[in-house]
């Protein structure tokens, strides 16, 4: 039986060939493959919460334009309510660019081994994928996009129409070097969008380059830092001529009122996720000296979660090791040049130990029977 058979109608031949970007959901002990923060928001916060759903006009629908979030947004971060664009999760921040933006006779640049979902996203709205290589460094290679670009100028005006710039990038981590980010907004003949996930933990940011380049989207999550995984709520901060676009393309009332209470709630706790940020850095740390102390490779990481490689880079085996030790965290060692890699989210120093302590006798095991 092929695809529409019984349902009378096949999907699109690209979507039937597709699978969704899934992450494993097991029930185990300590759950450290999606990089979400360890700590829940502050308690004030969650009795402030049940305090507001009382107050939520259900039968209404909410702020179409989101205006008072996108407003303290904004102040946050120093730039008007007409540079800031709300969305369920930065995925859906990331899908309006594609919708704006992309689609079909116009491409996504991306340099791998990236996150994947940008690869995914563009293959739904039938957004062509320009690919770049990684240096040694896993920092993007200016060669290969002097080559993206050639091949952008051979295929017609504004190609790539968006250049995605992980960073800190996902799964390697690392924050991209200056030099290579400016050389690709002064080059760059479409949008340059730079996913900030994990942009709290690293020491730059690309939003203090907003005023001086309009093509620059900087996107941002209250997943990780904020703790609210739960919530899914994301932002662009971009020139208002690329929020007008975003809202033109994302469905009316999109983000619920409950959603934009809470994210205004929030940022009255900014203070505190610093302060939780600031212990997931340190505690990051120690997660890398523990790997290393097995003997693990590990890549610097300017994000909350480490890649890193045992010696003889059997990765697959590693993850199911942990799994039967109820440790999960993810398996990336099918991702492009990344065989034998694995990602793990930092944790609670509990949380931590038992990872380093399943890793450890897997070691010690691998050791023994060599």
């Amino acid at each position: 039986m092929t695809a529409g058979d019984e349902v009378g109608v096949p999907p699109r031949d690209d979507v039937a060939a597709m699978e969704g970007y899934h992450s494993p959901q097991l029930e185990v002990d300590v759950r450290l493959n999606t990089n979400e923060a360890p700590e829940a928001p502050p308690a004030a916060f969650v009795a402030r919460a049940a305090e507001l759903v009382g107050a939520v006009r259900f039968n209404r629908y909410p702020d179409r334009a989101a205006g008072e979030l996108r407003g303290r947004l904004g102040a946050s971060h120093g730039v008007g309510v007409e540079r800031v664009f709300c969305a369920n999760g930065s995925n859906e921040v990331l899908q309006c660019l594609l919708l704006g933006y992309g689609g079909p006779g116009r491409s996504a640049a991306l340099f791998e081994p990236t996150y994947a979902l940008h690869r995914h996203l563009a293959a739904t709205t039938g957004t062509a994928v320009r690919t770049g290589e990684r240096d040694g460094d896993w920092a993007i290679d200016l060669a290969e996009w002097d080559r993206l670009l050639a091949e952008g100028r051979a295929a017609g005006r504004h190609d790539p129409a968006i250049t995605f710039v992980c960073s800190p990038n996902n799964p390697t981590g690392r924050l991209e070097p200056a030099d290579r980010l400016a050389a690709i907004l002064e080059t760059a003949p479409g949008l340059v969008v730079v996913d900030e996930a994990y942009g709290q933990f690293a020491p730059r940011s690309a939003i203090q380059l907003l005023g001086d380049h309009p093509r620059l989207v900087v996107v941002r999550t209250f997943s990780k830092t904020w703790s609210l995984a739960g919530l899914r709520l994301g932002y662009a901060l971009a020139h208002p001529e690329v929020v007008a676009a975003l809202e033109a393309v994302a469905l009316p009332y999109h983000l619920d009122a409950l959603k934009q209470a809470m994210g205004c709630l929030a940022l009255e706790y900014e203070d505190e996720m610093v302060a939780r940020v600031a212990r997931l850095v340190t505690e990051r740390r120690r997660l890398v000296d523990g790997l290393v102390a097995i003997g693990a490779t590990v890549v610097p990481s300017d994000a909350n979660f480490v890649l890193f490689s045992l010696p003889g880079g059997d990765g697959r085996a590693l993850w199911k090791h942990l799994v039967d030790r109820s440790v999960l965290v993810r398996d990336v060692s099918s991702w492009p040049r990344l065989a034998g890699y694995l990602r793990v989210t930092v944790g609670t120093a509990g949380e931590d130990d038992a990872f380093l302590a399943a890793v450890a006798d897997f070691a010690a095991m691998a050791s023994r029977s060599a």
